[in-house]
């Protein structure tokens, strides 16, 4: 059972900012999940209900200046962030919980382990109608592909961040919220998978990646393609509902610990023994980030293939270019390639597959899902 910590009925005055200011600044929590008791108000029978994660991240930050956009601090809890735009409240019944308040690069599996069965009790809830969850934009595409792999619901689930801190003139968070709960609420997000939006875009969250550290502009899915953009805060979508190719559905009720996944960057002079020492120090699988479309230095590829007959621990070649496609290497089979992936989805896709007891010709379809056969 969820601790309610927040409850907001439809109407623009539920709540005021005036009230929000004089609430305490929740201080951050690395590790582990918190919950805190805010407001509780009657719900609006007529409007559908949509829970709020909120994490923590740019979007719930503050700076000194309103003029800084880049050095912030963590800061605002959930009520805050529904207080600033009490217009949400003409699209739904807001319920919302406070799961972290760190920014995303200090988000971990100890938190993400945590979110994903809330979020999959939350939508089995027949009076739910979708998901947001608010995060950080540096891990945001991590936190969503792993979401998209571990909820098992039609029902929308929505992730949205900000590139300018709360207190930066032209903030874009207030808005983007706004646009998250809309799109959480609409019917025709339904079967869309998990989504992530900012500055008026739709993407899904197996395609989508983070582009420009700081631009408003900067998550794309450039090959994919967007699902959607906002007019007038409506989510209007440019095809129907479609599942991604090679898309699956983990469980994880019962995981404490997901297995250790590192990535290793492949670079001109890279040093072949990362391979030896990244096993040594447990990973149970490795990722590499390749030059083109999965390369990797001679001495690298030599180490990295006598690593695996020692072992086993299923090696994935990735690319560290934004795009691109990873196929099969005939020479160099013991590579499995990621095909679209890049190097962060495909280390969280490799984790859920080692976590679910697959051997290596398993996570070799796994990846090779939707590849061409020879």
């Amino acid at each position: 059972m969820l601790p309610a910590v927040l409850v907001v009925a439809a109407g623009l005055a539920a709540v005021s900012t005036a009230a929000a200011s004089a609430l305490p600044v929740v201080p951050p929590s690395l590790h582990s999940l918190y919950a805190r008791q805010d407001v509780q108000s009657p719900i609006n029978a007529s409007l559908p209900n949509v829970t709020i994660f909120a994490t923590g991240g740019t979007i719930a930050s503050l700076s000194d200046t309103n003029t800084e956009t880049v050095v912030e601090t963590v800061g605002l809890g959930v009520q805050e962030l529904v207080a600033a735009v009490p217009e949400i409240l003409n699209y739904s019944n807001i319920q919302g919980y406070q799961v972290s308040n760190v920014p995303s690069s200090t988000l971990n599996q100890t938190v993400l382990l945590k979110l994903a069965p809330l979020i999959n009790e939350e939508l089995a809830k027949d009076n739910v109608t979708g998901v947001v969850v608010t995060h950080g934009s540096d891990t945001l595409e991590e936190t969503s592909f792993f979401l998209s792999l571990v909820v098992n619901s039609t029902k929308p689930v929505v992730v949205v961040g900000a590139m300018r801190p709360s207190t930066a003139l032209s903030a874009d968070g207030p808005l983007n919220l706004v646009q998250a709960v809309s799109l959480a609420s609409s019917p025709s997000a339904v079967g869309r998978g998990v989504m992530i939006t900012l500055n008026d875009r739709i993407g899904n969250a197996f395609y989508t990646s983070k582009y420009n550290a700081n631009a408003l502009d900067t998550f794309h899915s450039t090959e994919a393609g967007q699902l959607g953009f906002f007019i007038n805060q409506l989510p209007y979508f440019y095809y129907e509902p479609a599942t991604p190719i090679g898309r699956r559905t983990f469980d994880i009720s019962g995981t404490d610990v997901l297995p250790q996944i590192d990535i290793i960057v492949s670079h001109q002079d890279m040093d072949a023994k990362l391979f030896n020492s990244t096993v040594q120090n447990g990973a149970r699988g490795v990722v590499v980030a390749g030059t083109g479309a999965g390369g990797v230095t001679r001495p690298g590829i030599a180490v990295a293939k006598a690593v695996y007959e020692a072992t086993g621990v299923p090696i994935v070649a990735s690319h560290r270019t934004p795009d691109g496609f990873v196929p099969l290497d005939p020479d160099n089979a013991f590579f499995i390639p990621s095909g679209f992936l890049n190097p962060w989805k495909a280390r969280i896709l490799l984790q859920l597959a080692v976590n679910a007891g697959y051997g290596h010709d398993q996570i070799v379809d796994l990846f090779g899902l939707g590849q061409p056969k020879s």
